[in-house]
This record gives structure tokens, C-alpha cells and sequence, in this order.
């Protein structure tokens, strides 16, 4: 391979133009090398290659070479490159530099940024650099991996003589600052590795993290060897061989990412994951290539993690001596608790297969407990090498696990560390196949074993004290709850069957009944367990596209549950569920409708003999009446009320809340002109977490179409709207809208300007905003067929319809455009997002108020899928 490279050798002189065709040269030359080349081989020669270019400049432009050198620091200064990486580096001088000297090395540096390499600099003296590395842990780290290029050697020399003596950083220090960076680190990418576009270089598990480890260790034993943590006992050869492995992997996985997006990225996007598994030789078809090689990505993750976490409990115990004064005492013959961890009390303590779950078991029941001691993570580690079986298949395992499922504390830190350590994984076979699996939309950030014990992790914290404020409605069922243990099995059962084939739901269910047959549990428990999982989906489908106010859907949703129990486990399970979908898919909204949706399926279930009309009328009135208590209050009269009520149907009052109505009603009383319309009102006062939009108006066809455009505009997303018209030729039509990170529109200036725009549109002063936006990039990826299912509606005279499409921006704008060309007026819309795709709901009729026919049904359909893919 060095032949190869050098055949390509810069010119001389280096000039703009030929410096970039030979950087040119050089990049096409290691992306053919990149599908058979050693991969550190490929760093350092790139790494020699750019040296080779700062030392040619040096001589080009005549830098001195006593009194000043070129130092390579940070990543650079370890010598290896990948190919559009930062290029580091320190000029040190003696403190004597002349403003000839000052010119070249700016015109080095611009040589350098002309030649379009990401070049970072700086220009001290021995003594700057201490300074600076006593007030910055990370310039402190850059100079511990300084290494000379050209110039004065001399100069470098002294440096490396300042940091072997005076490191301004003392070994406990340094340790602190980059544990403490690492913590920070970490928590960007919510403690997980296992997002599904991961940063290859700073998510748990990164590359960053094995280079925390070679910091420190430099910092402590003054080596850039990595043998020397063999030499010290920190780490075994065998551990040492399998982190420059993992290390080598994503190595590869960045190396292929640069040249994918031939720009600096460490973000492994969806966009690049086909080509950069193509570049690493995975020939998988489809999608079968990326899952194969995110498996791969995941398992070299986990192997950082673990072999992180071992070598910096490590250090503390050698830089911090924390092992002196611990509190320590025996659990039982097996396991002791030292300080917050706890130990093996010797080296055979894993010898038979049952002692994992006993030591997941007392950690359970030792709530003090807060980490596993490094050495016995090596023995865990070791263990889970030797087994050959999955742990489910032995009585006493199955014995053991259903303890740790109904103790207390079983799924907090017990559980998480057997998924950490992928205990989960080799107790069942089910688990396994899930480990590191992709899930390709945007719906999840997670993969889906990562996913599944977050839910699990939600569903325990809602015995928290937390949870008491939170979650209200959760913590209250959980405390009440005989089984909590059948609740976390359908949590580790719903997703389980993901990456099969065929209906997840139905598949999961399956296994689910073979646990609780292998674990011996009774046909009830199964059968609830088996239940939650085939419909774990249902709940929040029923909440996020039917209409909760319909009493005869809430019928038909408490016939589904058949007692109180279900919807009670099948609540707080679709609750956890959301939440640990998508740090961003939570909202007040979602849990509005989901609680509304529990206690109407509640009250449902109490009645001996419920009658949904006759539980229709009484929310009607029960509205009305606590509406006009609100109204008298604010100094209105009966008859005014009475008057302007007897202009509304019966659906608006079953469709509103009481403070919803008082607010309507208040301000329409005050319209006496239709110079006053449109009546706009935007808040909150359903209380429900998110912006309410109500706008009282004369009759006007394609309303929907312009209030929709505007809203696209103005960035706001439409989660609901009802179209309600008055007896008299007015219409009232609210909004639920959101802002484009979920959170309500608050801020009085963009309220303003909603305000504003909708009154120039409406009234005529200004045409409805264009809806069609550039596709943003993360749907780029994604391929959604369009599609206009019609369904039965409720109204003969209305028809419904659910369009699937790919979420883009404007889409509700533009179906509404569609609408308003076939004269066809929206009455519903209910409004879905899934990750990338939207499944939304709309009711219409045509000008005259009838259904549609099916001429018309089927342009409608036509029209739809060709604006939308046209688009």
C-alpha cells in the first residue's frame, strides 16, 4: 500500500490548485483502498500523507527552524487521520517571534484553509500553553497527544519534558474532569448508545470513550502505549485485543462514513446507512445489510461501554484509592456490597449458571446498591461467554427471574443491568434476536431491545414518588395493582417479535403464552399477559384517530377491554409505551386523550346497563350547565345565553368542555357586526398542554383550506379539528395545534401574527400562503406510499376517509387544496403522525351536504395521490 500512495506525491512548489487535485488523487486513491486496506494502515498513511504536506509548506514559505515548531495535537497528534477530520495544530515558539515569521505562518494557514483542509491552530509558548491547560481539561488533553512535525525539535522536546514534570493537571484531577466530561457526554444521547442514528465518535461506546480510557492512562503512567495497561494489570491481552477490535470497527464505520458524506460527519443518518454498510462489504439485499451491520455496531457499543466502565473503575481505585475506606459486608456466600457496589467474594462465583440471577436478584433487594465493581463485571463478562443454553431453559433460572420480576425493586437497576450486560439476551432466545435491531422510521429513536426496556424502566418509575405528580392517574393503578409483575412481562413481551416478519403483535402474543406455560404461570395470568401484548397498539390508536367524544367508540373500545382490570394494565402500558418511543413523542395532548379516553371507558364499564344516547344527553347537559355557571359568574344573563345557545346543535356542546364553551360564548355574544368576523380566539382552555384555535365565522367554503395553509405557514401542526355550523349560516371551527417541537404556542407575539395573518386571509386582503416547502432531509430517506382508504362513517350523509402518506410539510395544507378544488367542505379531521408517515383522518361532504358518490370518491382519491406524489 505506501507504494500506492507514493505514486501520488504533492508537487513542488504547492500551489491552490495543484495542493487540491493531488488531496483529490489522494481521496479517490484510499476510497478504492478503503474495501481491502487495514484500516490503521489507511490512518496513518493519511496521517504521514498531510505531514508530509506541512513540512513541504515549511520549507515553501520559508519558516524558520530554530526557535519555533509545528506540533500536531488532539486527535492528529495520535497519527492516524480519517478523511475530513480536524487537523490540529500547535505552533510553539521560543517567545521571540518576528512579524516576518508572524506573515508566513498566517499565510501558511490560509495556504492551508485554501486548500479546503479543516485546519485549527494556535500560536504559544511553553508558557502559554500551561496556562491554558491549567484553566481547559481539554487543552490539556490536546497537548498529551502532541506529536512533532517540522521546525525546531528542540522546542519539542521541552514541551514534552513540561508535560512529563509539571502536567498542570494532577493523575485525581484529570481523572474527575474527564469522568465528569464523559457523564455530560452521555447524557446528550439520553445514556444510550442505541439510538438509530448514533454518533459514531461520542455516543456511549464511541470512539471517544476508548480515547477517555488512552487520556487518562497517559496522564497516569506517562506512556502513549496502550500495552502499558496490560503491564499495570488494568486490563487483560485478551481485553486489550478485543477494544482495538471494537476500536478498528468504527474505525471503519466513521473512514466510510467521511467518504459517504465527503464532509466531516459522525453522525451515522439514516440517509448514509445503505452506502457506508455497502463500503464495508455487508451484501445483505434491502435492508437486511444496514440491520446487519447496525448488529455489529451495537455489539462493539456494548463491548466499549462495558470495557470503559471496567478500566475507569479501575483507575479510581488506583488514582483515587476509593477501595480504602469503603463500608463493606457480605450479602451471602456469593456477593458482598462494597461502599455503593457490589463484588463477587471470589473468582468462582458465577461456576454455575443460576448464581447470574441470584446476583441480579441481590441487587434487587439491596436498594444502596448503585453499580457493578469492575472485576466482577470481568467475571460476568467471562460467564456469559460459557453459556451454551439460554438461562430460561433451567427450572431454578425461571425460578429466580420470576422473583426478580415481583420484588419490589426487581425491574430498577436489576433489570437494566442485565439488559446493560446482555444478561436479557442469553436468558431468552426471544431477547436476542431484538438486541441491536433496527427499527427504519422516525417514529423511534431507539432499536427495539432498547426501546423495550425503556418501557419497562417507565413502567417501575411509576411507583416513584415522581410519578405521584406526573403520571397521577399511572401511580395510582400501579399502587393498587395485585400483579405489577404481568404488566412489566407485557411490556417485555409487546415488540419482542419486531424484525420476524408477519404482525409483531400477533407473533408476540404467541411467545407469550409459551412463557407462561414454561414459567408456570396460571391461564388467567397468560391470558392477560398474551392480551396486552396482541392489543398493546389499540389504546393509543382509539385516542389518536376515533372520535373519544362518540359514545358509541367508547363503546366499542370498553367491549374490546371487557373489565376494568385490562384497561387498567392496557392504560399504563400504552402510557410507558409513547413515552419511551421518542424523547419528543410525549406530549399533554397524547395524555389528554388517553386519560379522557381511561375514565370514559371507566364510567362505561360502571354502568349495569349503559346507553350511549342516554349518556350523550347527559354530558350535554352536564356541559351546558356548568358552562352557563361560568357565564352568570362573569356578569352575563340567562336570556343572552339562552339565545345564543339555541343557535348551536346538540354536537358542539357533546364536543367542547364547559370552559371551552363559556370562552366561545363570551366573546361571540360581543360579535353584533360581521365587520367584527372573524372572531379568532387562540389559548388554552381545555387545559390540555397544548394551543386551541377557534375561529367564529359567516359560512365559507374553503375556510379549512385557508386557516390550514396559514398554520403551515406560521409552523404550527394540526393535531384535531371540528368543523361545527351553527343553525343560522355561521360556522365554529377549532383548531388543535402544536408547535413543530410539540410544545403550545405561548409566545404573545407569534399569537399576534397568527392572528393577523389568519385575519388578512380570511377576510380576503391577502391570498392563502403557498403550502409546498422543500422535503426536509430526514424524510428523504424514507418511502411512503400514498394511499385514500375510504371507511364507513357514522352520518349517511358524510363520507370518511384515512390518507397514509410521508409526513412533508403543508401535507394537511395541501389535501385541504384538493378538497376546495372538488367543492368537497371538511367537517373532521383528526391528524396522526407516526415518525416519518402520517394516517390521518377526514369527514366530508359535498357542497349540497351529501356523501360522496363513487365518481366522486374515486377523483378524490386520484386527485390526493397525484398532488401528493407529485409533490
Amino acid at each position: 500500500m505506501t507504494t500506492s500512495v507514493a505514486d501520488i506525491s504533492w508537487p513542488s512548489p504547492i500551489t491552490v490548485a495543484a495542493g487540491r487535485d493531488c488531496l483529490a488523487r489522494y481521496q479517490e486513491w484510499s476510497a478504492e483502498a478503503f474495501v481491502t486496506a487495514d484500516i490503521e494502515s489507511l490512518l496513518t498513511d493519511r496521517a504521514a500523507f498531510i505531514d508530509e504536506l506541512l513540512r513541504r509548506l515549511w520549507q515553501q514559505l520559508e519558516l524558520p527552524q530554530h526557535g519555533i515548531a509545528l506540533i500536531a495535537v488532539g486527535g492528529y497528534g495520535r497519527g492516524t487521520l480519517h478523511p475530513h477530520s480536524d487537523i490540529d495544530l500547535l505552533f510553539l515558539f521560543d517567545g521571540k517571534l518576528i512579524p516576518s515569521t508572524e506573515e508566513r505562518i498566517r499565510q501558511y494557514i490560509q495556504l492551508l484553509w485554501d486548500l479546503r483542509l479543516d485546519v485549527g491552530h494556535s500560536v504559544r509558548t511553553i508558557s502559554d500553553c500551561a496556562r491554558e491547560a491549567k484553566a481547559d481539561a481539554s487543552v490539556a488533553t490536546s497537548l498529551l497527544e502532541q506529536r512533532f512535525i517540522v521546525g525546531d525539535a528542540d522546542q519539542e522536546q521541552l514541551l514534552r519534558q513540561f508535560l512529563h514534570t509539571e502536567f498542570p493537571w494532577s493523575s485525581d484531577q484529570f481523572y474527575q474532569a474527564k469522568l465528569a466530561e464523559q457523564n455530560e457526554r452521555h447524557q446528550h444521547f439520553h445514556g444510550t448508545g442505541y439510538n438509530l442514528e448514533p454518533n459514531i465518535k461520542s455516543s456511549p461506546g464511541g470512539l471517544r470513550d476508548i480515547q477517555t480510557i488512552g487520556w487518562i492512562a497517559k496522564r497516569h503512567f506517562h506512556t502513549q502505549s496502550d500495552e502499558s495497561l496490560v503491564q499495570y494489570n488494568f486490563i487483560s491481552a485478551a481485553e486489550l485485543l478485543e477494544l482495538r477490535e471494537h476500536q478498528e470497527f468504527l474505525w471503519r464505520i466513521r473512514f466510510a462514513l467521511h467518504l459517504e458524506a465527503d464532509k466531516k460527519e459522525d453522525r451515522l443518518l439514516f440517509d448514509y446507512q445503505p452506502a457506508v454498510a455497502a463500503r464495508l462489504g455487508y451484501r445483505e439485499s434491502g435492508k437486511a445489510a444496514v440491520e446487519a451491520m447496525m448488529k455489529d455496531f451495537f455489539n462493539a457499543m456494548v463491548g466499549v461501554s462495558e470495557l470503559n466502565d471496567m478500566l475507569l473503575q479501575f483507575f479510581a481505585q488506583t488514582i483515587l484509592s476509593d477501595a480504602k475506606e469503603l463500608k463493606r459486608y457480605p450479602i451471602n456466600d456469593q456477593f458482598k456490597v462494597l461502599g455503593e457496589s457490589i463484588a463477587a467474594q471470589h473468582d468462582d462465583v458465577f461456576r454455575e449458571p443460576r448464581a447470574l440471577l441470584d446476583f441480579f436478584l441481590a441487587i434487587a433487594e439491596h436498594p444502596e446498591i448503585r453499580y457493578v465493581r469492575a472485576h466482577t463485571i470481568r467475571l460476568l463478562r467471562n460467564a456469559r461467554r460459557e453459556l451454551t443454553h439460554p438461562l430460561s431453559d433451567i427450572p431454578e433460572c425461571r425460578e429466580l427471574f420470576m422473583q426478580l420480576l415481583r420484588h419490589p425493586r426487581g425491574c430498577g437497576l436489576a433489570f437494566k443491568l442485565m439488559h446493560k450486560h446482555k444478561i436479557m439476551a442469553h436468558y431468552l432466545p426471544q431477547w436476542a434476536q431484538i438486541v441491536g435491531q433496527m427499527q427504519f422510521d422516525l417514529f423511534h429513536a431507539y432499536t427495539v431491545d432498547e426501546h423495550t426496556y425503556r418501557l419497562v424502566r417507565n413502567l417501575y418509575r411509576y411507583n416513584s414518588p415522581e410519578a405521584e405528580e406526573e403520571f397521577p392517574l399511572c401511580a395510582k393503578i400501579i399502587a393498587n395493582m395485585a400483579k405489577p409483575e404481568l404488566l412489566y412481562l407485557a411490556g417485555i413481551f409487546h415488540d419482542i417479535a419486531k424484525g420476524r416478519g408477519g404482525d409483531h403483535s400477533e407473533l408476540g402474543e404467541h411467545d407469550a403464552r409459551n412463557f407462561g406455560l414454561q414459567h408456570g404461570l396460571d391461564d388467567d395470568d397468560t391470558d392477560l399477559v398474551a392480551w396486552l401484548v396482541r392489543q398493546h397498539l389499540f389504546m393509543s390508536v382509539t385516542a389518536q384517530k376515533r372520535d373519544i367524544h362518540d359514545p358509541e367508540v367508547i363503546e366499542e373500545f370498553a367491549t374490546k377491554m371487557g373489565s376494568q382490570q385490562r384497561l387498567d394494565y392496557l392504560y399504563c402500558l400504552t402510557v410507558a409505551d409513547i413515552r419511551a418511543t421518542n424523547s419528543s413523542l410525549w406530549n399533554n395532548w397524547k395524555a389528554t386523550l388517553l386519560e379522557n379516553l381511561y375514565l370514559a371507558t371507566q364510567r362505561y364499564l360502571e354502568q349495569q346497563q349503559p346507553s350511549p344516547q342516554r349518556e350523550m344527553r347527559q354530558r350535554i347537559h352536564q356541559h351546558q350547565q356548568h358552562a352557563m355557571a361560568l357565564l352568570l359568574s362573569a356578569g352575563f344573563e340567562v336570556q343572552e345565553i339562552q339565545e345564543l345557545w339555541s343557535r348551536f346543535t346538540a354536537d358542539y356542546f357533546l364536543r367542547h368542555q364547559p370552559e371551552q364553551i363559556a370562552w366561545h360564548s363570551q366573546y361571540i355574544i360581543n360579535v353584533t357586526d360581521d365587520d367584527l368576523l372573524p372572531l379568532i380566539l387562540v389559548g388554552d382552555e381545555n387545559r390540555q398542554g397544548t394551543t386551541e384555535l377557534f375561529i367564529y365565522h359567516l359560512e365559507h367554503e374553503h375556510l379549512f383550506a385557508e386557516v390550514a395553509a396559514v398554520l403551515d405557514h406560521q409552523n404550527l401542526s394540526i393535531h384535531d379539528a371540528q368543523i361545527l355550523a351553527t343553525r343560522d349560516g355561521f360556522v365554529m371551527d377549532t383548531f388543535v395545534v402544536l408547535q413543530e417541537d410539540g410544545e403550545p404556542l405561548t409566545d404573545a407575539r407569534r399569537i399576534e401574527a397568527l392572528k393577523q395573518e389568519l385575519h388578512d386571509v380570511l377576510r380576503g386582503r391577502s391570498p392563502a400562503p403557498n403550502t409546498q416547502r422543500r422535503l426536509p432531509r430526514r424524510l428523504r430517506s424514507f418511502q411512503v406510499q400514498t394511499k385514500v382508504e375510504f371507511v364507513p362513517a357514522k352520518n349517511a350523509r358524510r363520507t370518511a376517509f384515512e390518507l397514509t402518506a410521508l409526513d412533508r410539510p403543508g401535507l394537511v395544507a395541501q389535501v385541504a387544496k384538493v378538497l376546495q378544488a372538488l367543492d368537497l367542505n371538511i367537517l373532521t379531521a383528526k391528524i396522526t403522525t407516526v415518525g416519518e408517515q402520517a394516517e390521518d383522518l377526514f369527514i366530508v361532504a359535498t357542497e349540497s351536504n351529501t356523501a360522496l358518490d363513487e365518481q366522486q370518491r374515486t377523483e378524490l382519491r386520484e386527485q390526493i395521490i397525484a398532488t401528493l406524489d407529485h409533490n
